[in-house]
């Protein structure tokens, strides 16, 4: 069967879709260029006119994968509704008991963002926009009078601490952690950050 022809942004978003499912099921280290061309029935020539490395590649999903994140986040932060609400729909859904997707996928980024800048600099400016769009929803319901924090940085700080060590927990040790529990922890801790036990 012939293969549709794509445009190169078309292809592009298809080598990218194809090299985050083979990095969350082979690891980074182990994922190679012939991976994401087999998945695909394409050539290996192919990824490498687009990516021109694994490196590369990598480099680039992390990235495509990091804006779908963001572009949903916003999504939960922008709605008409309270501060709390937009707060806790989008901890709740970062959270590794919520429906958020690639836990797997980011923890081998921040391994191999230890060896690899290209990565690293991808990884870091994700957590950078996260923390930034955690803390401006807090500084939004303080100033509401929804919540009582005095510095809403590092309430966003302390918390995507807790949910990233908690996925990290989740995903590699499964049962380590009732998610139940886990759920629990991720309540009390927002009830904490934002002053919300005092004021009930």
């Amino acid at each position: 069967m012939a293969r549709v022809r794509l445009s190169v942004a078309e292809r592009r978003e298809e080598l990218l879709r194809a090299a985050i499912e083979q990095i969350e099921a082979r690891g980074v280290a182990a994922v190679r260029i012939a991976d994401v061309a087999s998945a695909l029935g394409v050539s290996n020539a192919l990824v490498l006119y687009h990516f021109s490395t694994k490196e590369k590649l990598v480099a680039a999903a992390f990235t495509y994968a990091a804006e779908g994140d963001l572009a949903h986040l916003r999504k939960l932060l922008g709605r008409r509704t309270s501060a709390a609400r937009r707060l806790r729909a989008a901890v709740r859904w970062y959270a590794p008991t919520g429906q958020a997707k690639g836990w797997r996928l980011w923890i081998e980024g921040w391994a191999v963002a230890l060896r690899e800048p290209a990565l690293r600099d991808v990884t870091k400016a994700l957590d950078r926009q996260w923390k930034a769009a955690i803390a401006e929803v807090i500084a939004e319901g303080v100033a509401a009078g929804e919540f009582r924090c005095p510095d809403p940085a590092a309430a966003a700080l302390r918390l995507t601490a807790l949910l990233d060590g908690l996925a990290v927990q989740l995903t590699s040790y499964p049962g380590a952690v009732p998610r139940a529990r886990a759920q629990e922890w991720v309540d009390e801790a927002l009830e904490r950050e934002l002053g919300l036990r005092e004021q009930q």
